[in-house]
């Protein structure tokens, strides 16, 4: 599944990658006809009623892994920070995960409001590759996301030494503006991977050289919003929508 993953970032078009946060809605994706599906890291952690990214749900993410890595697809998972633990036990994590048929891993540089020092976050990569080549490792940084003052220059500074230390892609959430896109690009040879934004075409994204378009939590979000509108909805005496899933629609899923 690595190479197939990997020349999925090389293609004509950008890979539009949709992220899960169950079985159910991992297989759906499957079943829409996605290349490939994406975990998302809130959307795990909130089914689950635990935080985001305070390394709450190493046993949820792993769980979920093994149950969606038999979909027929790649499957890449986020694994936050690795949950902690030294640079090693990461390794052996997203060893466990290539082995259980994952395709690639996110790994953010984020620590709660500010970013791991550089060397550290260069040392996690390294031993991530050396551990398993096989892996697509994403490597994560949030400047944007932390409203750093210098974050587009921190962005380049650390998209370039995660790069050099093996990752294989390079994902930097919060970068919208079409120049900072294009300077992201231009600062590594590896692919760049942003969030899908609203109003702006696939089309448009590739041009500017993205290379993988993710949904992040997106997908989560809006299920709550449908789930939470249907119940008012009905409570107010209100049509429930016909292009709902049906049961059986539904309970097949876990087949896939």
């Amino acid at each position: 599944m690595f190479e197939r993953f990997t020349a999925l970032h090389h293609g004509e078009k950008p890979l539009l990658l949709p992220n899960a946060w169950d079985h159910a809605s991992a297989a759906a994706l499957a079943a829409a006809g996605f290349a490939a599906v994406g975990t998302t890291s809130l959307g795990v952690a909130a089914a689950a009623g635990k935080p985001d990214a305070e390394q709450a749900t190493r046993a949820e993410t792993v769980a979920l892994a093994h149950s969606i890595a038999r979909l027929g697809i790649p499957v890449t998972v986020d694994i936050e920070a690795g949950f902690g633990g030294s640079p090693g036990e990461v390794a052996e994590l997203a060893g466990e995960l290539a082995a259980a048929g994952i395709a690639g891993i996110n790994i953010e540089d984020g620590r709660g409001h500010h970013l791991a020092e550089t060397a550290e976050q260069v040392e996690l990569v390294s031993v991530i590759k050396q551990r398993v080549p096989d892996l697509f490792v994403n490597a994560r940084t949030d400047p944007f996301w932390l409203g750093a003052p210098d974050a587009l220059a921190t962005a380049v500074r650390r998209v370039k030494a995660y790069a050099d230390a093996g990752a294989d892609g390079v994902f930097v959430p919060g970068a919208t503006a079409e120049r900072d896109l294009e300077t992201l690009v231009g600062a590594t040879v590896v692919p760049l991977n942003v969030l899908i934004q609203p109003g702006v075409p696939v089309a448009r994204l590739a041009d500017l050289g993205v290379r993988r378009i993710s949904y992040g939590s997106l997908l989560f979000r809006a299920a709550l919003r449908a789930a939470v509108t249907t119940a008012l909805g009905v409570a107010d005496g209100g049509p429930v929508a016909g292009d709902i899933p049906s049961y059986e629609q539904v309970e097949v899923l876990w087949r896939i």
